[in-house]
């Protein structure tokens, strides 16, 4: 899709568009955002901070005034609002010396998003805590009714830099209204197990997925004999590595579908994989470490990447951060152990996995479907911004026929 604004900063225009796109689902209101966006300085990120969470402040206290003055749905849209700008706002402030604003914003994102949940009838949305090593994962449990009648399930969490509130604006209530139970969850590297617990991410994420399971299955509204993984942008490596190992899955999306992290840490380093991975992992390499400086300098969305990287993954250097991305992958056999049907989402102009999609779905030995989605169709950037109710529409008609052939 065409930068409409941040015509020089991808990643500016990205995460424009990204809130635009939660327009869908009661996340904002496109004047809102064009208004918020017109104030920032491109390529400033305490610019975009500072537009963002005034926007965010100004909507959750019309908010506070409606709910105070008897007002409640008009209150609950604006909590809605607030959390995804807020969300918003934090977005770049993440690095390895985090800078201290970020956990504010952040709190008031998960505040006013659970204040505007309170507010909900039907769906039913209750805060969770999910039994995980010793302490407990976030998450959100939605319920159609409460009839504590079995469903389909679909459990759903995001990817590198994504929140468990945001699922909402990425199908949690679409979900609800096509018939199934929802788990959204933040697991370890996601927002609220980094900001409040310190965990990164790790690789071998059937271990978080297990849990997980586990604690849906006690659930008495989750049919256990139907459950369903969605993981989102990066959760579309993580939820495939978790249903490789992990065969309780009725089903898996990977939206979109991501094969080897590794791949895009070594494509500009001279030489074979190899050498490309013994150099990511040395002790020193002095002229890779000037490499990654520079690509930070001249590229906005390296320069993120990076900088978000290091925060999540808790290391100190941009190598580091590059080597860490290399035990991120489905290879030597593991994308052939998933079992389940499985449906991989490809976006046509993805800027940060382009490719992966396709060699996802040629390692599946399972029941697998690619499902493409392009820039005629406003679904072309990554993770299909812009359309989502085109694409959520797609994916659910999949899982529904995915899941009806397995119903008792």
């Amino acid at each position: 899709m065409k930068q409409l604004l941040f015509p020089n900063n991808a990643q500016f225009w990205y995460e424009t568009l990204r809130s635009m796109s939660h327009i869908a689902y009661g996340g904002a209101d496109f004047g809102e955002v064009v208004s918020t966006a017109a104030r920032i300085t491109e390529d400033d990120y305490d610019s975009w901070y500072t537009e963002w969470f005034a926007t965010a402040d100004r909507v959750s206290s019309e908010a506070e005034t409606a709910l105070a003055a008897g007002h409640p749905i008009s209150a609950r849209d604006g909590f809605l609002r607030a959390s995804n700008y807020y969300r918003s706002a934090e977005f770049f402030l993440h690095s390895k010396e985090c800078d201290p604003r970020h956990d504010h914003a952040y709190d008031r994102s998960v505040e006013c998003f659970r204040a505007a949940a309170a507010l909900y009838t039907t769906p039913r949305i209750e805060p969770v805590q999910i039994p995980y090593e010793g302490t407990t994962l976030p998450g959100y449990l939605y319920r159609a009714d409460d009839s504590g009648t079995p469903r389909p399930t679909v459990i759903m969490h995001n990817g590198f830099d994504g929140t468990a509130e945001e699922m909402h604006f990425f199908g949690a209530p679409a979900a609800i209204e096509r018939g199934y139970t929802v788990l959204v969850f933040d697991g370890p590297g996601m927002p609220g197990p980094r900001h409040h617990q310190g965990l990164v991410f790790r690789p071998d994420w059937e271990n978080v997925i297990t849990p997980v399971i586990d604690f849906a299955e006690t659930i008495p509204e989750v049919d256990n004999s139907r459950i369903a993984l969605l993981g989102l942008s990066m959760g579309g490596v993580l939820a495939p590595r978790a249903a490789a190992f992990e065969h309780r899955l009725a089903a898996l999306i990977a939206v979109d579908g991501l094969y080897d992290l590794g791949e895009l840490s070594v494509r500009n380093i001279p030489g074979t994989r190899e050498e490309a991975e013994r150099l990511l992992r040395a002790a020193s390499a002095s002229e890779l470490d000037a490499a990654f400086e520079q690509a930070m300098a001249h590229d906005p969305i390296a320069r993120w990447a990076v900088n978000h990287g290091m925060y999540v993954m808790g290391v100190d250097t941009p190598r580091a951060f590059n080597a860490s991305y290399l035990d991120y992958t489905l290879t030597g056999g593991i994308a052939e152990k998933i079992q389940c049907p499985t449906l991989v989402c490809d976006a046509e102009e993805d800027i940060f996995f382009k490719g992966q999609p396709e060699q996802l779905y040629d390692h599946l030995t399972c029941p697998k479907t690619l499902m493409e989605f392009t820039t005629e169709e406003g679904a072309g950037a990554h993770c299909h911004p812009g359309a989502m109710r085109l694409s959520i529409a797609r994916i659910y008609n999949w899982l529904d026929d995915t899941l009806a052939a397995t119903r008792p």
